[in-house]
């Protein structure tokens, strides 16, 4: 009952997260799309306005530049989707990640260390990458934008390859991932509503708001834009192995990084009235078949063809020689489960292990014992369909192994 209720309790989380996530990402698309489609009006000067039609009706949308002569009595703020997104993934990540850090994030084969060091680099992170892109941003290379995007998109990979050598490639990916959304809510948080604030406090007080406020605000906000389609990638990396069960994730992070950002730079060109440069979907397809491609030869059948070194296999051994599991536990594990749950599926069409588990040796069948727990035993979901048959009295067995009664 209690791993039921805490899968309850994730399921909710996730819920909620992907609910605020998607607020948050409309609300900034819908805002990138409304700033490039505003056009000059003689009574808004340095502002615009822009016509919409939806819903059966008809929407007449006005910008100022830097503020109007005076604020409405009502004024929507839009940051709580923000902070609801990151509050949530937080969670999220301590609930997956580090409460189950043997199962997810410590990987044997790149580094042993204790759940706790491992939560301690994910959480430190986080907020070592918000201060050198906040002390990069305020640096004397902001003024240059290319260059500023350049040295962040190196930052960027380079944080990739280095939470590789530390974690497991999902680990890797999805923290990848949380920098970049830390960075993206830090930017509401401490730069886009301050900034917003102070205009406000000046517009109040009857003085003249500073313009270089609302440019910071909206640099940042551009910043996000970009970021956004990158970050949802890493963060469902973690469901396709394929992703992550490379050694190469953090160049997978550069392809998807460039990718999204010309995605993303189309639209905003388009929506501006300054063209529509097709030629940018091409760039952004050649990224996305590198890494199809680079997936495709990373299988450890492809490494075999191409005579390539088995990753860490000498680790690997160390790590499982204590491991002992009950015989009938291995029996059961192997007929019905190891044929997709390995290192090189033998099943039709599987061509990494399922959400990157492999249950092939003692080490891994105790390393995934809640999972085989959550799927076989308490729900019945995998085999997938029974589609290997496990019985009944094999699920029982498997039970008491899991209880601690074998």
């Amino acid at each position: 009952m209690e791993t039921l209720l805490i899968e309850w309790a994730s399921l909710l989380l996730r819920w909620l997260h992907m609910i605020s996530g998607m607020a948050w990402i409309g609300a900034s698309f819908y805002f990138m799309h409304i700033d490039a489609a505003i056009k000059p009006v003689a009574d808004i000067p340095k502002g615009g306005e822009a016509w919409e039609v939806h819903g059966g009706g008809f929407y007449q949308v006005r910008k100022w530049l830097v503020a109007p002569d005076k604020l409405p009595p009502d004024l929507i703020w839009h940051k709580w989707e923000a902070y609801t997104t990151w509050v949530t993934g937080f969670f999220l990540l301590m609930t997956i990640y580090y409460l189950g850090a043997d199962l997810y994030l410590i990987d044997p084969a790149v580094r042993q260390m204790s759940p706790m060091v491992a939560g301690a680099i994910g959480c430190g992170a986080l907020a070592v990458g918000w201060v050198v892109y906040d002390l990069l941003c305020r640096s004397s290379l902001s003024k240059n934008e290319m260059a500023l995007g350049a040295v962040l998109f190196v930052l960027v990979v380079a944080m990739a390859w280095g939470f590789q050598q530390v974690f497991s490639g999902r680990g890797a990916l999805l923290h990848t991932g949380s920098v970049l959304a830390t960075i993206m809510s830090a930017n509401v948080l401490l730069v886009i509503i301050p900034n917003q604030a102070k205009v406000i406090q000046d517009l109040t007080a009857g003085r003249a708001p500073d313009p270089h406020l609302g440019y910071i605000g909206k640099v940042r906000s551009t910043h996000n834009n970009y970021i956004t389609l990158p970050v949802v990638f890493m963060m469902i990396s973690g469901h396709y192995p394929m992703t992550f069960s490379t050694p190469y994730a953090w160049l997978i992070v550069a392809l998807v990084l460039i990718a999204g950002a010309f995605i993303r730079w189309f639209y905003n060109m388009r929506h501006s009235g300054r063209g529509s440069p097709w030629w940018a979907w091409g760039v952004a397809a050649a990224a996305i078949l590198a890494t199809i491609w680079i997936t495709i030869i990373s299988t450890p059948a492809a490494r075999e063809r191409l005579g390539w070194k088995p990753l860490q296999e000498a680790k690997v051994e160390v790590a499982t020689a204590a491991v002992k599991v009950p015989a009938a536990v291995d029996d059961i594990l192997i007929s019905r489960c190891s044929m997709c749950h390995a290192k090189q599926p033998v099943w039709s069409g599987i061509v990494h292990p399922p959400k990157g588990i492999s249950l092939e040796t003692p080490a891994d069948m105790a390393r995934y014992k809640a999972a085989i727990n959550l799927h076989s035993v308490l729900t019945h979901s995998m085999p997938p369909n029974n589609i290997t048959d496990m019985t009944a009295d094999e699920r029982r067995v498997l039970a008491t192994w899991i209880a601690g009664r074998s």
